[in-house]
């Protein structure tokens, strides 16, 4: 008989305001290490030299991660005109230059077009996979990749500052799956005079916003202590605020923990519609709403 995890039974989400110089799963093993945590998880990988949002799962909230994932997110960024590099940020190397700058209504001009439904091609170092092995691990071999071009939704492209003639700072509100360091690497290929991500920060993320983020710093000065850490976190549900809530009975709840198709009292959902349960004010499950019952495909074991 296998071994279960070691930990306590906690769950909720955690904002993290993520420093740079570190990578988000090593954030969220140190997280779930304070928190002694049997499970944890974040939706939303942050590169290494970025900050910002990090928003971490713990415990039954980790089966809510996919709908932070597909929440819309906002991210302001500086982007090094003049240089391109070959990770697309300024860890890496420089592998073109030019002279040229653009004016603020050359920029302004060329953003429309990184605006709806864009297709970009990812960073060459990156995580996405190519015959089961990371991207970067080939670049970092020497290889040179081509990598397919993927959907992303921009809802907004905006410039809010020009420090210099060499950076343009950018705010960008997009769906899953984008790349910064894309934006920036084609921006400045439109714009004739190469660029690539000298700062990144990620301002918010579906609902949590890094001004309630508390930084790792914090949470290892804490470790060990349960009530203070415990006062961080944010209920299960906060991860399922795009959905709607579909209050139960006790014995909708009941058959809803049990897998089972349950009675819920009112709804605003439409037929077909992904929604969750709650009874007394906790979660219960998420499921599909069809003619007044709600058919579970997430149940949240949580005490009762």
């Amino acid at each position: 008989m296998g071994r279960g995890r070691k930990g306590r039974d906690v769950s909720g989400w955690l904002v993290i305001d993520k420093a740079a110089g570190i990578t988000s799963n090593a954030v969220v093993n140190k997280v779930r290490w304070a928190f002694g945590a049997k499970k944890a998880g974040h939706a939303g990988t942050l590169d290494p030299e970025a900050t910002g949002v990090l928003a971490i799962a713990l415990g039954e909230a980790t089966k809510t991660v996919p709908y932070v994932t597909d929440a819309l997110k906002a991210y302001r960024f500086t982007v090094r005109l003049g240089q391109a590099t070959n990770t697309d940020d300024a860890e890496g190397e420089v592998i073109a230059q030019s002279d040229a700058r653009p004016d603020d209504a050359a920029i302004a001009a060329a953003l429309p077009a990184f605006v709806g439904d864009i297709r970009q091609v990812p960073p060459q170092f990156s995580a996405v996979k190519i015959d089961g092995q990371r991207a970067y691990k080939l670049a970092r071999d020497g290889e040179d990749l081509e990598l397919a071009a993927r959907d992303l939704f921009v809802e907004s492209l905006e410039m809010v500052d020009r420090p210099d003639a060499d950076h343009v700072t950018l705010e960008m509100i997009c769906g899953k799956g984008g790349y910064v360091r894309s934006i920036a690497r084609d921006l400045g290929a439109a714009l004739g005079c190469h660029g690539h991500v000298r700062e990144l920060r990620r301002v918010w993320s579906g609902p949590f916003e890094a001004e309630d983020g508390v930084s790792l710093a914090r949470i290892e000065e804490l470790a060990g202590d349960v009530g203070a850490l415990d006062a961080l976190l944010a209920p299960l549900q906060v991860g399922l605020a795009d959905l709607p809530e579909l209050p139960c009975s006790a014995d909708g709840a009941t058959r809803l923990r049990n897998g089972n198709p349950g009675l819920v009292l009112s709804s605003e959902a439409e037929y077909g519609d992904e929604a969750w349960a709650s009874y007394m004010g906790q979660p219960v499950a998420v499921g599909i709403y069809k003619a007044g019952t709600l058919h579970p495909s997430r149940v949240f074991n949580l005490p009762q």
